[in-house]
């Protein structure tokens, strides 16, 4: 059965599945990049593949999402996947169904903060980073290698998951959290596999301190990027704006425009108290 790792882009995923994978796929705890592969992304390409599907047909692939599940499923055994994709169940479209799912682990960042993070990953000005967030976006809509992804708005995509939630089968974990308090926020996270797999909890200490050391956030961000720094490049259009590097939790506070702040806080507000981040 599947546990979704979900997010928003820009949100912590990877630092969850650096995590999960140093603990559950390595024998000491220790984290190395190839252990990332044990958790793959969803929706892949290569899946859709194996079942002859059109990869550019984007309706035969969203209608193919609990087919390409079946392929790797194993009822008696967990699975974790990557997701960007917002949760939708409908007539025409299933993300997912009971047979499949578990559980899932929604990440969640302060939207202020993931405007600053999506500019430089996508290179995109803050402007252009801020009304993608409060719009329907796709992911993968022009690329070759990455699967086409519906993500909706911000706001669609972390309401989406709550679904779960009435089940008990939902864990939020907030990027602030998992930065200031590993330990506490990542044994809540086992804990919460435990309680999906309905076994009693129980961890290796040894094991878990070794994940922790070997996956801590500085380090993770010292070989993606460097120290935190606003840079001008150029855009595909050849024009040259500012871009932002990932950068630590409160960036936001000393690179997000004024107006783009107050903007956010009451196009958001309601799920930005209801995280605590106003």
């Amino acid at each position: 059965m599947i546990v979704w790792l979900a997010s928003y882009p820009k949100s912590g995923n990877t630092f969850v599945r650096s995590l999960l994978s140093s603990y559950i796929f390595s024998k000491d705890g220790n984290f190395n990049f190839d252990l990332l592969k044990n958790i793959k992304q969803f929706p892949a390409n290569s899946l859709f593949k194996q079942l002859g599907i059109d990869i550019n047909n984007e309706e035969e692939m969203f209608k193919n999402y609990i087919n390409t599940q079946k392929i790797f499923n194993e009822k008696d055994s967990i699975r974790f996947l990557k997701t960007h994709s917002s949760f939708f169940n409908n007539e025409k479209f299933k993300f997912t169904d009971r047979h499949n799912t578990l559980g899932v682990i929604y990440i969640v960042r302060d939207p202020r903060n993931i405007v600053t993070s999506y500019a430089h990953h996508f290179q995109l000005t803050p402007e252009q980073a801020y009304e993608n967030l409060l719009t329907p976006q796709y992911l993968g809509k022009t690329s070759y290698n990455h699967c086409i992804t519906y993500m909706g708005s911000w706001k669609h995509h972390f309401e989406s998951w709550k679904v779960f939630r009435r089940l008990n089968k939902y864990l939020l974990v907030r990027y602030e959290d998992l930065i200031n308090d590993t330990e506490k926020t990542f044994l809540n996270i086992l804990k919460f596999i435990a309680h999906l797999a309905r076994v009693k909890f129980s961890y290796d200490e040894k094991k878990f301190d070794n994940t922790i050391k070997t996956t801590i956030f500085e380090k993770m961000q010292k070989l993606e990027t460097n120290e935190n720094f606003v840079e001008a490049k150029e855009n595909k259009q050849g024009k040259k704006i500012k871009f932002f590097n990932m950068g630590a939790q409160n960036d936001w506070k000393k690179l997000l425009d004024p107006k783009i702040k107050e903007n956010l806080e009451r196009e958001l507000g309601n799920e930005m108290r209801e995280l605590n981040y106003l």
